[in-house]
Order: structure tokens, then sequence, then C-alpha cells
């Protein structure tokens, strides 16, 4: 139990940011030594579990602004992680892919990533973290339901 328990303490935002901010932390220190980013790793991610996405659609999972997600491309086709491609059936559009370097480097950063993760839970037991994730995966699923409903 921790004790000087304070109002924020009780409120669940605050509980939530703090977490998160201790996760990101540590998560961004471990991808440091692969230099990458949590956001980059995101990018890269969505694209190696879908070679077949657009610019628009990779935007769109993520939920992040399309002019933000080509900066972030930009920089990682530079880098040789990412290459543009034509699509075969529709010129006018070009899907992203994971060039071999990529797909070395996002393995090895989702494990740097799932250890640091596996750690910062330790301190829960099993049933506690699945029950944890299960939570977390509701309210963002219903917070996506009504976020979209709204626009």
């Amino acid at each position: 139990m921790v004790d000087n328990v304070t109002p924020l303490d009780e409120r669940l935002g605050y509980l939530l940011k703090t977490a998160y901010a201790r996760l990101a932390l540590r998560v961004d220190a471990a991808l440091a030594t692969l230099a990458l980013t949590a956001r980059q790793l995101a990018l890269l991610s969505v694209i190696a579990s879908d070679e077949a996405l657009s610019q628009i659609e990779v935007s769109a999972r993520l939920g992040v602004d399309r002019t933000s997600i080509v900066a972030m491309l930009d920089e990682l086709e530079r880098i040789g992680l990412v290459e543009r491609r034509r699509d075969e059936r529709d010129r006018r559009r070009n899907t992203l892919a994971l060039t071999a370097s990529g797909r070395v480097r996002v393995t090895a950063a989702e494990k740097a990533r799932a250890d640091v993760e596996a750690d910062f839970l330790a301190r829960l037991d099993e049933d506690s973290t699945r029950r944890l994730v299960a939570a977390l995966q509701a309210l963002a699923a219903s917070s996506d339901r009504r976020d979209h409903a709204r626009a």
C-alpha cells in the first residue's frame, strides 16, 4: 500500500497519466538503444501488421493526423526502415512496406518494448495483469466508438 495518499491518488486520469509517464520513460530509454521512438515503433508495427496499407489507412489506424504521419514516414524512409510502393491495382495509391532492415529493427524493438512492459507490470500477478489489460482494452474500445459517433 502507498503511504501519504493525496486526493489526486484517487483520480483515474491522474493515475493513468502517472502510470503512462513512468512506462513511457522506460520504453523510450529501451528504444533509444535502437535509435527509435515509441511513436515510430507504433507506426512501424502497424505497417508490419499489414504491408498493403496506404498512408491514410495507417494514420486512421493510429488516430494520428495525416501530416504527422508523412513527416514520420519521410524520416523512416530516409533511414531505410520503410519504403513507399506504387499499388499494383491502383497506380494513384502508394502502399507502405518495411524493408528487410525495418523488419529486423521492429522485431528487436517489439522485444525491448515487451520486456519493459513485463518489468513494469511485475508488481502485479498474472491475473491482475490480464484484468488490467482487458479493462483498458474495453475502455479504449468504448471510447473509440463514442468518439466516432460524435464525429
